[in-house]
């Protein structure tokens, strides 16, 4: 029996998805030097670092519900350095910014797996670093000219495997090659979130929890409960800043979903390989994204319904039963030798997505109104970098960080619906025909169906 939702496999095992007493809601109007809205990686990082960079400032999180009920809490567990917009910062700012970006981005795996051990946080890191792999002619040309796009933004530590090395890697059926770079690790997100929020209280962060914020405005966070003023708001909510007011058309909340096998003997793990703990990814378009966990099951991700309309969000993780149905499919065709494999957990969650697919950090210094964001699902390692940049804007220093190329950056909002529903049913549409289109075929080129949704959705 699967279960489905308990917001996610980390939560279900945990037995204790929120702190025992929970924090405290907020009970009447507060002030602070800085507010923060949300409770995930980006809103607790920062208070993280601005607490650390200046002790005495009064730094207060507001948490809808409690910490790392969203993305944090669901997400696959990669920490590794990828960023969403940084062919798009080349194109804006100059090869030599983007670069920049991509080095800060791949120092802070490194960031995050030193404060995770400096702060005593277990949240069974691996650095196994990041295994892509192509399974189709298409998909190997397009890996192999992201090896190439890779070694000139300076990654000249990652390795290309042909068919065979990429299997002895991992046995993946059809595999065809595989790109490797040491720049990843496997985490367990809820581990690293609640290790973190506690990081924060003991430097005298206050948090409150089941404390849902309505607007944010110049110099305020409102709440059904009270009003927090402070000369600096920080709006850090990605995939559930659709609810906010007059954000219902910044970032679109993408819907992805995810299932985890009961833990495999290691008769099995000795067929599959996987010694590494290597995060895996593939080359399709609708891509998948899978980790070995510390207890030996294969935790796999990618789209199932991507968009609910008018921007809703789910309450709970619950998934349908066609998007687990689909996922197990991936899994076994990944993995011909685990078909029969119980199914133990099915879960979803939103990512922020801006209609660009760039994250950004902005502060605005008129108003004290700042924000990051709009991951596009590379969330865990690139909050941080946020949330360091964020503590730099606050504090006012100018320093390498607040001159990268995202920092400040705007996109348009969002076509209105029903256009944004339709676009984006139909553009994944396209994303899984083109990969059928593939399979099927066996063209190295890819197919000028997902050329013009990459186009369209501004994606490339």
């Amino acid at each position: 029996m699967t279960i489905n939702g308990g917001i996610s496999f980390w939560y279900a095992t945990d037995h204790s998805p929120a702190p025992t007493p929970p924090r405290t809601p907020l009970t009447a109007h507060a002030t602070a030097d800085v507010v923060i809205v949300g409770g995930g990686y980006t809103g607790l990082w920062t208070a993280y670092y601005l607490k650390q960079a200046a002790p005495d400032l009064r730094v207060t999180v507001l948490e809808q519900k409690f910490c790392g009920y969203g993305a944090s809490g669901r997400n696959g567990g990669w920490l590794y350095n990828g960023i969403a917009g940084r062919d798009r910062y080349a194109a804006l700012h100059g090869h030599q910014a983007a670069l920049r970006l991509q080095h800060a981005m791949n120092e802070t795996v490194t960031e995050v797996i030193d404060v995770a051990a400096k702060e005593g946080i277990d949240a069974d890191i691996h650095r196994g670093g990041v295994l892509e792999v192509a399974r189709t002619p298409a998909q190997l040309s397009r890996l192999k000219a992201f090896h190439a796009a890779e070694l000139a933004f300076g990654e000249s530590d990652r390795e290309l495997y042909d068919a065979s090395a990429a299997r002895t890697r991992i046995d993946i059926a059809d595999a065809v090659g595989a790109g490797w770079s040491p720049h990843g690790a496997r985490i367990h997100p809820l581990k690293l979130v609640k290790g973190l929020a506690a990081a924060c209280e003991r430097l005298g962060v206050v948090i409150h929890e089941s404390t849902p914020v309505t607007e944010i405005a110049t110099g305020k966070a409102v709440t059904p409960y009270g009003t927090v003023r402070a000369p600096h708001v920080l709006r850090c909510t990605e995939g559930f800043t659709a609810a906010l007011k007059g954000q219902k058309r910044s970032w679109l909340p993408m819907n992805s979903s995810m299932i985890v096998t009961a833990p495999l003997p290691a008769g099995t793990w000795a067929q599959l390989g996987w010694t590494g703990r290597e995060v895996l990814g593939d080359m399709a378009h609708a891509y998948m994204y899978a980790q070995r966990t510390a207890d030996d099951r294969i935790a796999i991700g990618g789209r199932g319904v991507p968009y609910r309309f008018g921007s809703r969000t789910d309450n709970d993780g619950r998934t349908q039963p066609a998007t687990i149905d689909s996922l197990r499919d991936l899994l076994f065709s990944f993995f011909p030798q685990l078909t029969g494999t119980e199914i133990t957990h099915a879960w979803s969650g939103v990512l922020g997505v801006p209609r660009d697919w760039c994250a950004t950090v902005t502060l605005d210094r008129t108003t004290g109104l700042g924000w990051a964001g709009g991951y596009v699902g590379s969330g865990v390692a690139t909050a941080n970098l946020a949330a360091r940049t964020l503590r730099d804007l606050v504090l006012g220093e100018s320093t390498d960080l607040t001159t990268l190329p995202w920092v400040n950056h705007r996109v348009r909002r969002w076509e209105p619906e029903p256009f944004r529903w339709l676009g984006v049913q139909a553009l994944y549409a396209a994303y899984r025909e083109a990969d059928r289109h593939e399979t099927a075929t066996h063209r190295p080129t890819t197919t000028p169906l997902a050329r013009l949704a990459d186009r369209i959705s501004g994606r490339h």
